[in-house]
């Protein structure tokens, strides 16, 4: 599983739309060979088909897609905007972090999420991955919260 590892995470990033968001991290996946190029094509379709469903906090987004569109290795990237983007949720645009979830399997996927909100229902985590000024930061954050 790679969770957050310093590869999967970009900090500031530059997107003008949702879209282009979500492939950013996707992006991250692929690079670092835990998911096929295609999977970010799959989470925008995903995204187009269904809306901003995986807006599920303020400025936090988790898109995703199935594991047979790609994902070779459980993983999660972050990817932090500069400038927060709006994908369309009435309550939570607009959204800042975007954590690309590629689960391998359904037992992958839950440990992975449960990993996730473990970190993102501490108000002071999430604070943190919004300032946080480097990757090494993050990692601290991380490290912090494993159990």
């Amino acid at each position: 599983m790679k969770f957050l590892e310093p590869s999967l995470i970009a900090l500031d990033v530059e997107a003008e739309t949702a879209e282009e968001a979500i492939r950013l991290a996707g992006a991250l996946l692929a690079n670092a060979g835990a998911a096929e190029e295609r999977y970010a094509d799959a989470m925008v379709e995903s995204y187009r088909d269904k809306g901003p469903y995986f807006v599920l906090a303020p400025h936090i987004a988790l898109p995703h897609a199935r594991a047979e569109d790609g994902v070779r290795e459980a993983s999660v990237s972050l990817l932090r905007l500069k400038t927060p983007v709006v994908f369309g949720h009435a309550a939570n645009d607009p959204v800042q972090l975007v954590f690309a979830l590629g689960g391998s399997s359904s037992s992958e996927h839950i440990a992975m999420l449960r990993k996730l909100t473990t970190l993102l229902s501490n108000p002071g985590n999430v604070e943190l991955f919004k300032q946080a000024s480097d990757v090494e930061s993050i990692q601290q954050l991380i490290r912090g919260n494993e159990q």
